[in-house]
C-alpha cells in the first residue's frame, strides 16, 4: 500500500481546484473565473487499490494583491509545502511566465522531493495555448510533465499512477469513503462564498467571508443560518442589493446547489453584517 500527502501549488487562477475536484471524483474546492478563489488548504482524498493520496488544494500566487488577505494566502502556501510527499505544479499554457510564475517556480525550487509540471487546459485549441512550449521548457526542473485538462477529466489517469509511482508506502490516513477533512459547516460556507464570486465584481468578494452559524434538521428540512461578514458598510449594501436582488441572487444559488448535493430541502438563511476583522481570524 501506498500513501502520502500531495500538494497542489501554483500562481492564481490556472485550475488547481477544478483539478482537485476531478481527481477526487467529486466537487470539494469552490471554482471560480476569478483569482484567489481558494483561502484554505483543503484535503480531497482518493483512495485506490494502490493506496490512497491526500491531495492539498491551496491558495494561489498573486502578487497583484497586497494586504493583510494576500499575506494570510501566502502563508498559507507555504505552510502547506511542508512535510509533504509530491508537489503537483499546476500552470495555465493560456497565460506567460511572469513575476507570479518565477515567484511561484522559487517556493518549490529548492524542496528536495518529487514534482510533477502538470500543464492544465490540453483541451484547449492550439492556437489558444500559445505558452505552452514556455511551460515545457521547464521540464528539467521537475520529475515529469504532464498534460491534462482538469475541466474535461482528461489524461489525468496517469498522473495519478505516477504519483502513487512516487508514494511512499504507508496505511491509509482517512477511512476508505471518507473524501475530505473539511466539516459540513465549512463545506456548506465554501459554497455559499463560491456564489458571492460568481455574482458580485471587482473588490466585492474579497471583502467578504461566510460563517455558519447553525445547521438543524426540521422534519424532512435542513434549516441553515448562515453570515456574510464584509469590510464596510458600503459592501453590505452591494451584497443586500436594491430590494434585496442581490442576497436573494446568491441565496438561490446557494441552496439550488447544496439541495442537489444533499438531496434534501434546505431553507438557507443569509444575514449579511459588517467585521472589519474576519481577516484576523482566517490567518490566526
Amino acid at each position: 500500500m501506498k500513501s502520502g500527502f500531495v500538494v497542489l501549488v501554483g500562481r492564481s487562477n490556472v485550475g488547481k481546484s477544478t483539478l482537485l475536484n476531478t481527481l477526487v471524483g467529486t466537487k470539494i474546492s469552490a471554482v471560480t473565473h476569478k483569482p484567489q478563489t481558494t483561502r484554505h488548504a483543503i484535503q480531497g482524498v482518493l483512495t485506490a487499490p494502490e493506496g490512497q493520496i491526500v491531495f492539498v488544494d491551496t491558495p494561489g500566487v498573486f502578487k497583484e494583491v497586497s494586504g493583510a488577505l494576500s499575506k494570510a494566502l501566502t502563508k498559507t502556501v507555504h505552510d502547506s509545502l511542508k512535510g509533504v510527499d509530491v508537489i503537483l505544479y499546476v500552470a495555465d499554457p493560456t497565460r506567460s511566465i511572469g513575476a507570479e510564475e518565477r515567484a511561484t517556480l522559487a517556493m518549490v525550487a529548492a524542496l528536495s522531493i518529487p514534482k510533477l509540471l502538470v500543464i492544465n487546459k490540453s483541451d484547449l485549441p492550439e492556437n489558444d495555448k500559445e505558452y505552452a512550449e514556455e511551460y515545457r521548457a521547464l521540464a528539467s526542473h521537475f520529475d515529469g510533465i504532464f498534460e491534462v485538462s482538469a475541466l474535461r477529466a482528461r489524461h489525468v489517469q496517469p498522473l495519478i499512477d505516477q504519483v502513487f509511482a512516487l508514494l511512499p508506502e504507508g496505511e491509509p490516513m482517512y477511512p476508505e469513503n471518507q473524501k475530505t477533512n473539511i466539516t459540513d459547516y465549512f463545506w456548506v460556507a465554501e459554497t455559499i462564498r463560491e456564489k458571492i464570486f460568481l455574482y458580485t465584481e471587482d473588490e466585492l468578494p474579497y471583502a467578504t467571508h461566510v460563517e455558519v452559524e447553525s445547521m438543524e434538521e426540521k422534519g424532512a428540512m435542513l434549516v441553515i443560518t448562515a453570515h456574510i461578514l464584509t469590510n464596510e458598510e458600503r459592501y453590505k449594501k452591494m451584497l443586500i442589493g436594491v430590494g434585496a436582488k442581490k442576497i436573494k441572487e446568491i441565496g438561490v444559488a446557494a441552496r439550488q446547489e447544496l439541495e442537489a448535493a444533499t438531496n434534501k430541502k434546505i431553507y438557507l438563511d443569509l444575514q449579511v453584517d459588517v467585521d472589519p476583522h474576519w481577516v484576523e481570524r482566517l490567518s490566526a
